[in-house]
């Protein structure tokens, strides 16, 4: 299968299942908010999954990402389950004690996270789920590895199901706090179920050698202060709203991300067959030149899709949502390009991983972080919940800025001149919709269209290459079948 191809065909697939695993819950948001007395539970269910978010990234301390690069490192299934084994073994003793130390802190936990120490119990709902999504993920990782698409599908079409069947009755019994968060772990329960059958012969307590551990630790100890980075970003502005402004505030900003979020329809398409994609051509001798091509053509893709969005976003938000959630409509548009920002910046920094230098990522990432957190508190309290979306796109920018500046001193990445015109355009774009509250619709659309028309112009010869070489290949194993 040729490269494009093999990233083409994944990005597709992955993207069908990126769209059934988000479609179901970005399709419920309405419904729970209605089903919810008010802002306030869904501000309170949204903090448990930022506390399930963070203690997740601590168990499983980067393993994941290890044992991905090891996997590829021989073409030896024997050592393949070795590597799966030995990172199974240590990610299940890593998430017990995580799990473990949430249940003993589970007052201070939720004094932190919930402002109030008396919800210890929702806390211990959330130590389970971490203990069990932690392992769940190195559980299934011999599917993604595999490729198999089609499992892949059917996993991502199941867990939204299973989880909302479980959390609409508990809301409608009146079980608000933990609706969503018990849903959320007995999904995740019977997913591991079943990734634990289908992925058996990969994981076996005689194949685990600390060998393998030791070198996954080394790649994996260095990005652990990324995941938590990537924390920062996502979820501190949370905990920040509700603890400034208000739980009821938070809940609402929970509902612009989970609008914004339409972008993770792209960010999960890609991730699920970036990772793939990128271990298998790490050796080309042109490895930079495709990084850099596909690095421009996801930057227009964010670009492009976040300047249409952001022309309907409010007429959006109120077809959907009653009157108290509208004002979320003003974070939509940073909330969906900030998922977006975060691909480009895992494209670039795969560079990194390849050849097994990892450093950069935590020194980039950390000034972005740090930025986001200082703008958080100084706009939090003067412009609401729009200030931590306005906090965490800048945070994002910086840290892509940074990324390339620092690949390309490496030589690792190539930036044409005609993606930083469109860089520059969108800006200026963006900040014209922002001066009229991205509600003149009758001047947004147009120049959405037109930004979108440019750019076809410009890269028209790329998008006739790109469509020529997929029907040719095709065509070529239609003929061959």
């Amino acid at each position: 299968m040729s490269r494009i191809k093999l990233l083409i065909s994944n990005f597709f697939v992955y993207g069908v299942g990126g769209i059934i695993a988000k479609i179901i819950p970005l399709l419920m948001v309405p419904i729970i908010t209605r089903l919810m007395p008010d802002s306030f539970y869904y501000g309170m269910s949204d903090l448990s999954t930022t506390i399930v978010s963070l203690f997740t990234a601590l168990a499983v301390m980067g393993m994941y990402d290890a044992m991905y690069r090891l996997f590829f490192e021989k073409d030896d299934i024997e050592y393949k389950k070795d590597v799966c084994s030995s990172a199974f073994f240590f990610t299940m003793i890593t998430s017990t004690i995580v799990a473990l130390l949430c249940v003993i802190l589970k007052k201070p936990i939720s004094l932190l996270f919930y402002s109030d120490s008396s919800y210890g119990n929702l806390v211990m709902l959330c130590a389970l789920s971490v203990l069990i999504g932690s392992t769940n993920s190195i559980v299934a990782a011999p599917t993604r590895m595999q490729n198999k698409k089609v499992i892949f599908l059917i996993t991502n079409a199941l867990s939204p199901i299973i989880s909302y069947s479980i959390a609409i009755p508990l809301i409608l019994n009146g079980h608000y706090l933990i609706a969503l968060p018990l849903a959320m772990l007995i999904s995740s329960f019977i997913l591991e179920i079943a990734f634990a059958i289908m992925n058996k012969k990969w994981f076996s307590f005689k194949r685990i050698r600390w060998d393998y551990i030791k070198s996954m630790l080394k790649i994996a100890l260095p990005l652990l202060p990324n995941f938590i980075i990537y924390w920062i970003f996502n979820s501190s502005d949370r905990i920040m709203i509700a603890r400034l402004i208000g739980t009821d505030q938070e809940g609402i900003y929970a509902v612009g991300s989970k609008i914004g979020q339409l972008s993770q329809l792209i960010y999960l398409a890609f991730a699920g067959g970036w990772q793939f994609f990128a271990f298998s051509i790490m050796k080309d001798e042109d490895n930079n030149k495709v990084i850099s091509r596909i690095f421009e053509v996801m930057a227009l893709l964010s670009l492009s899709t976040t300047i249409l969005g952001t022309s309907i976003c409010k007429f959006g938000m109120e077809l959907l949502f009653e009157k108290e959630y509208w004002s979320a409509y003003l974070c939509v548009p940073y909330l969906y390009l900030s998922p977006l920002l975060l691909m480009l910046f895992q494209i670039g920094t795969n560079q990194f991983l390849v050849i097994k230098k990892t450093w950069p990522n935590l020194f980039i990432l950390s000034i972005g972080a740090v930025v986001n957190v200082i703008l958080n508190l100084i706009l939090i309290p003067k412009i609401g919940i729009e200030g931590a979306s306005i906090a965490t796109l800048i945070g994002y920018s910086i840290s892509i800025l940074l990324c390339v500046i620092v690949l390309k001193k490496f030589k690792l990445i190539e930036i044409s001149k005609k993606l930083i015109f469109f860089i520059l355009l969108f800006f200026i774009l963006f900040i014209l919709m922002r001066l009229n509250y991205f509600s003149n619709y009758l001047l947004n659309i147009p120049v959405a269209i037109g930004y979108l028309f440019i750019i076809i112009i410009f890269y028209w010869k790329d998008i006739k290459n790109i469509l020529n070489k997929i029907f040719k290949h095709k065509k070529i194993s239609n003929e061959e079948s």
